[in-house]
């Protein structure tokens, strides 16, 4: 079974888990309504002098240390949230794994039990996102690409940082460890799989988009009343698109990180597709 294959079964295994628990769509939306009022929060300020987001952008250029403090500021109280977040849904997907009828307060209060070491991941990943920012404010178009790519491995490498922290009682930086470790070992799974449930959103997006904007303006052309009700649909529509896509990054964590653990991804996740994610990539001589 090829790469590809596999992990478009094991992301349709995740949206049933998704389908018998809907109710894990309520985290990524808490972590959305959150990002946007932390964001505002900074914004904001910075919008009555005349920069808005390009002072977050620039914040090194704009004011030297200061400015490297705030945005240090701003990505931990950012990351903070998204990885609160992030650890529920990871927690109460782990419940239905195990057999379990979980409820969101069961992820909320995992993740209270934890926020001690997602602060220390959140802290870590702040400085690591402005040791980034500082290096590319600096570096030439190469030498961003090269951020960049280091921006990637850091992303993929850190995966199941979450699903370490849920499981597990250890500190941030030895969840890190861990998740680069089972990395190691499910690199191309994880890739196309991130991959694919990114480019299955966008290509909804897109067909979304293609029949929203016609629509809309032929409603526009017989009753402007129509219009309002209608922009709101497809806007709901893509929102729920947006959590949909969030929810089975997270499920689909929690069930491969599960297998790595105790050879049992749960009863969606079959043991043929678990064993072609971890199976060793042969050497070439």
């Amino acid at each position: 079974m090829s790469k590809l294959s596999n992990s478009w079964n094991m992301m349709k295994a995740s949206a049933t888990v998704l389908k018998l628990d809907p109710e894990l769509l309520i985290f990524p939306l808490l972590s959305g309504i959150a990002t946007v009022l932390v964001t505002a929060t900074f914004v904001v300020p910075f919008a009555f002098i005349g920069e808005g987001f390009g002072a977050l952008e620039n914040l090194g250029e704009n004011v030297g240390y200061l400015g490297y403090a705030v945005g240090f500021l701003y990505y931990l109280v950012l990351y903070s949230l998204i990885f609160f977040f992030n650890t529920a849904l990871v927690a109460t997907t782990m419940i239905r794994l195990d057999g379990g009828d979980p409820t969101v307060s069961d992820g909320l209060n995992l993740a209270f039990k934890k926020l001690g070491t997602v602060l220390e991941y959140a802290a870590i990943a702040a400085t690591v996102g402005m040791l980034l920012r500082a290096l590319e404010e600096r570096a030439g178009f190469i030498g961003r690409i090269i951020i960049g790519l280091i921006g990637l491995s850091w992303t993929l490498a850190t995966f199941l940082t979450v699903p370490v922290l849920v499981t597990k009682d250890v500190s941030a930086i030895d969840a890190v460890k861990e998740s680069a470790s089972v990395f190691k070992r499910t690199w191309g799974e994880q890739v196309v799989a991130n991959a694919g449930i990114g480019f299955a959103t966008f290509m909804i997006f897109l067909l979304m988009g293609l029949v929203a904007v016609p629509l809309i303006i032929l409603t526009a052309s017989i009753s402007e009343v129509l219009v309002i009700p209608l922009i709101l649909s497809f806007a709901g529509g893509f929102l729920l698109l947006i959590l949909v896509s969030s929810a089975l990054k997270g499920i689909y964590s929690a069930a491969l990180y599960r297998y790595a653990t105790t050879g049992d991804a749960g009863e969606h996740f079959s043991a043929q597709m678990m064993e072609e994610a971890f199976r060793e990539k042969r050497r070439r001589w």
